[in-house]
């Protein structure tokens, strides 16, 4: 499978999940944002494992431990915090601050070089997806700002730290997801309980949304999240995570009624174009040294 098509699975998963606002407000009971996570996780992880009949072994069940927390478990309960505190597109805003994390984190954790093209569209895809989705009346609130934040910073480890450990020989990309989403979602199961608790209502429309949070938002996006992560530059999948808010205010637009004027138009193609560009390199380089080595290492059994 070529470069392209690749890119085009992965960037599934980030499009699915800016399915999630809509899927959350039109569709689940209100108030219950962790239990969403909880089902959009736990349940996932247990049927990709039940389907892939594969478990972790040996440094693989602490390292499960510790992707699951940052990519899922910590990850969603953070972001709901800031949602909480902060308007949607602040919000949005703060997270995608992840691809100039990334950029930061392969210097250090994959002793790539530092890339200047990288930090720059990554500073252009978030003032893409500001005029896209932030409002003149938007406020800020401290802990909201540090939630948001650091939602992106501990999502961009778990990237990162998911492309530098890769996945042991024989294991597939649904099987790997299956270990993160059962961690995270075990993470996310007492605190979820202690601070929310189960909604005492669940209709048909409800279940179909957790039922799409589950299968689609989880099992498939996860698979195919982590399936790209393991065949592309991981700063090039970080950036592809800016399509989750661009879907989220494209189906803002089109299923309830908000307004996309020329200001939006702009940031879309800010974002796009930033978005297109992390998927290439500057003239003159390849692949990197930290990448070739990286790719090594995940074809061995780690």
């Amino acid at each position: 499978m070529g470069r392209l098509s690749v890119t085009a699975l992965t960037a599934i998963a980030p499009a699915v999940w800016g399915t999630t606002y809509v899927v959350t407000t039109e569709l689940l009971p209100p108030g219950h944002p962790l239990f969403a996570s909880l089902v959009r996780a736990l349940p996932a992880g247990l049927l990709a494992i039940a389907v892939t009949r594969a478990a972790p072994t040996g440094a693989w069940w602490w390292k499960s431990a510790v992707l699951g927390v940052l990519n899922v478990g910590a990850f969603f309960a953070l972001l709901f915090i800031a949602a909480y505190h902060l308007p949607g597109g602040v919000a949005a805003t703060l997270g995608a601050a992840q691809p100039l994390v990334v950029a930061v984190l392969v210097v250090v954790v994959l002793r790539e070089p530092f890339s200047a093209w990288r930090l720059s569209w990554g500073v252009v895809g978030i003032a893409g997806v500001a005029l896209v989705v932030l409002r003149s009346t938007a406020a800020l609130d401290a802990v909201g700002v540090v939630a948001g934040l650091l939602s992106a910073v501990l999502m961009g480890a778990g990237v990162t730290l998911t492309k530098k450990w890769g996945r042991p020989a024989g294991v597939p990309a649904m099987g790997l997801a299956g270990w993160q989403l059962t961690a995270g979602g075990l993470f996310l199961l007492p605190i979820t309980l202690l601070f929310e608790g189960v909604p005492t209502a669940v209709d048909s429309a409800a279940l179909a949304g957790y039922a799409w949070l589950g299968v689609v938002g989880g099992l498939l996006a996860y698979t195919l999240w982590f399936g790209g992560i393991a065949r592309l530059p991981v700063a090039s999948v970080a950036v592809l995570g800016l399509l989750s808010p661009l879907v989220a205010a494209t189906l803002g637009a089109l299923l309830l009624g908000q307004t996309l004027g020329a200001v939006q138009i702009v940031g879309f193609a800010l974002a796009l174009t930033a978005i297109a560009a992390g998927q290439t390199t500057p003239s003159g380089t390849t692949t990197t040294e930290a990448d070739q080595q990286v790719a090594v290492r995940t074809r061995r059994a780690l």
